[in-house]
């Protein structure tokens, strides 16, 4: 069931449950507050959980972000108003990262938007497109998106469906056992199934690095799902630490962290979320600052670094000159346990923003030295149609 966003609706001030929030607790999860829910920090240990989904399947519960459908009159050049990809584009079944614009050009948040064919899961017409955002923005983007977009464009929150990820070389393996026809799936692709006569919507995509699969299921049968789904030998429960840490190695920035509304898709090494009709014809939020500082270079850029030593660095370290002065900021960090060193991201002036540039961290009033790195740290294992 969807809910029109035209009713009002107040995020409730203590966390809410996850549909499988008991779930998770029998299985041994940590629980934390995460965006408004209680969520799984970890079950077994980051560390171990990291390394099975590089090596295996992982599965994440990320029911907390926020699952919307758009419908009506010229939706998609409606929503070209807001996002600076090549909605029109879509055929049904593609995916596209894009971003939700400010006015300055800054960022509201990164989602996944996919135009919807006749066959779907949502029983909805044709050309109709579904949307993820992420949990802690959902509500902020649901007002800016009502509010840009005219009232003759309906939007659905799918607030009992819920949304979860298996990530991991294996994970192919496993769901084409328990949802046959998956593999035939490629990155960034999505189409309808079915799993004991409940719809599903299905896509082969991710936030780890490694190939996968998101899958939206109503929430009163997830728990039989993810049980299926965890009897199978490859797949192991995930929590949110390995997510992070995974993502991290993967190059992939995390709103509210490396992107804010301070922050343009140049500055933010995302300039690929730019289609090339969109840079041409303009017409998004901030285009003309946007486009500006892509064709002169931005001031500051988005860099990967590998922090010397065995002590993370973690968000909110400052990047130092020789005479200690602030030049730049750490917006994420850890220890990688992939690459068995500690990686972060952070933004320096651009001119610093070349790799093996040697910079100066500083936390806590301790230094450490860093070299930027080319992004990703962990190489992407995507299948692409024709791999």
């Amino acid at each position: 069931m969807s809910q029109d966003v035209n009713e009002p609706e107040a995020e409730a001030l203590a966390p809410q449950l996850l549909p499988l929030d008991q779930w998770h607790r029998a299985r041994g999860g940590r629980m934390v507050a995460f965006a408004g829910y209680e969520m799984p920090v970890q079950y077994e240990g980051i560390m171990a959980e990291h390394l099975w989904t590089r090596e295996h399947a992982g599965l994440f519960d990320v029911s907390h972000m926020g699952q919307l459908l758009f419908s009506g009159p010229e939706v998609d050049a409606q929503l070209e108003t807001l996002l600076p990809g090549d909605i029109k584009g879509l055929t049904p079944g593609r995916m596209r990262y894009s971003l939700l614009l400010a006015d300055n050009g800054g960022i509201h948040d990164d989602l996944m938007v996919t135009r919807l064919g006749d066959e779907n899961a949502f029983e909805i017409e044709s050309g109709a497109f579904y949307m993820v955002v992420n949990g802690a923005t959902k509500w902020d983007d649901l007002g800016v998106l009502r509010e840009a977009l005219p009232d003759a464009i309906s939007i659905n929150h799918l607030d009992e469906q819920a949304l979860l990820a298996l990530q991991g070389p294996e994970a192919v393996t496993a769901l084409e056992r328990v949802v046959p026809g998956v593999a035939s799936l490629v990155f960034m692709t999505a189409a309808a199934f079915e799993w004991q006569g409940n719809s599903l919507w299905v896509s082969r995509s991710g936030y780890t690095g490694e190939d996968g699969f998101e899958i939206s299921i109503p929430g009163d049968v997830v728990e039989a799902f993810a049980e299926a789904l965890c009897a199978q030998p490859e797949v192991k429960p995930i929590g949110l630490g390995a997510r992070d840490s995974l993502r991290l190695e993967a190059g992939l920035p995390l709103y509210g962290h490396d992107l804010d509304l301070e922050t343009n898709p140049v500055v933010a090494d995302l300039g690929f979320a730019l289609s090339k009709r969109r840079r041409e014809e303009g017409g998004f939020p901030g285009a003309e600052a946007i486009l500006a500082d892509r064709a002169s270079g931005p001031a500051t850029k988005r860099v990967g670094l590998i922090v010397e030593g065995r002590q993370p660095v973690r968000e909110g370290a400052t990047v130092v000159d020789d005479g200690g002065a602030e030049i730049g900021k750490v917006t994420s960090g850890g220890f990688a346990p992939s690459v068995q060193k500690p990686i972060a991201m952070a933004y320096v002036p651009a001119a610093l923003a070349v790799a093996g540039t040697r910079l100066t961290l500083s936390q806590r009033g301790k230094t450490h030295s860093a070299e930027v790195a080319s992004m990703p740290f962990v190489p992407h294992r995507y299948v692409r149609k024709g791999a």
